[in-house]
């Protein structure tokens, strides 16, 4: 009886899989056949949805790509635009630096004095000339803190370019025009050790002027300040 029993429950249950399982395959069945039903416009939407998906997708991608392309070229514009500005700063330093060296500009800085005075000692009158400071020896001391890298040049504390001169009148020199007594004092702007170290050469600046009785005074100093050219003391 058990057995029995045992049997029927498990046909029982085998029956019941079985008609599950058909039911399943005949709903699946009604779906696929409703679907093969379709008629011609809804083939023809999911085929214009599909063809609209495929055409965005396609458009996103140039997009994408003109979007890459347009970054290189901005990239470039600013690498372009940097190298602009730092040539144009490059130019305005540039001017500037002629302006100061043409003497059209006020600069300011370290640097030396040199003074030159007549000698204290003339052992006759008639050898006076030889005991004086002359523009000679004034021109030696300019030119020699020009090549010695003086960024700029004054006597008395009137600046002189590259085009100014200096001629001797009477006991007096003229500088562009203007007269000046001894001593002259000749300011530079620029490294106070290699400019003096170039005027304290042996055998050179100082020592020919010694030699030819102008007493000479060089003095490092920390803060030159000097004018244009031609421009009007206060």
């Amino acid at each position: 009886m058990r057995r029995q029993a045992r049997s029927r429950v498990l046909l029982t249950f085998i029956c019941f899989v079985f008609g599950a399982m058909l039911g399943f395959s005949y709903q699946h069945a009604q779906k696929e056949a409703s679907r093969r039903q379709w008629g011609d416009s809804e083939w023809k939407k999911e085929y214009e949805y599909r063809s609209a998906l495929i055409a965005l997708q396609k458009e996103n991608r140039s997009l994408k790509q003109q979007l890459v392309e347009k970054q290189e070229e901005l990239a470039t514009w600013e690498e372009k635009l940097a190298e602009d500005r730092s040539n144009e700063a490059e130019l305005v330093k540039e001017a500037e630096q002629l302006r100061m060296h043409v003497g059209k500009a006020r600069v300011k800085g370290k640097g030396v004095a040199v003074t030159l005075s007549d000698s204290s000692y003339i052992p006759s009158e008639a050898s006076a000339t030889d005991y004086i400071v002359h523009e000679q020896h004034v021109w030696k001391v300019v030119h020699e803190l020009l090549i010695s890298g003086a960024e700029a040049v004054a006597i008395n504390g009137q600046r002189i370019s590259h085009r100014s001169y200096i001629v001797c009148n009477g006991p007096v020199i003229e500088v562009d025009g203007t007269q000046h007594a001894a001593p002259f004092v000749i300011s530079a702007i620029g490294d106070p050790d290699v400019l003096s170290s170039a005027l304290g050469l042996a055998g050179g600046v100082i020592d020919e002027l010694v030699e030819d009785h102008v007493d000479v005074k060089v003095e490092k100093q920390k803060d030159i300040v000097l004018d244009p050219v031609f421009a009007p003391k206060p």
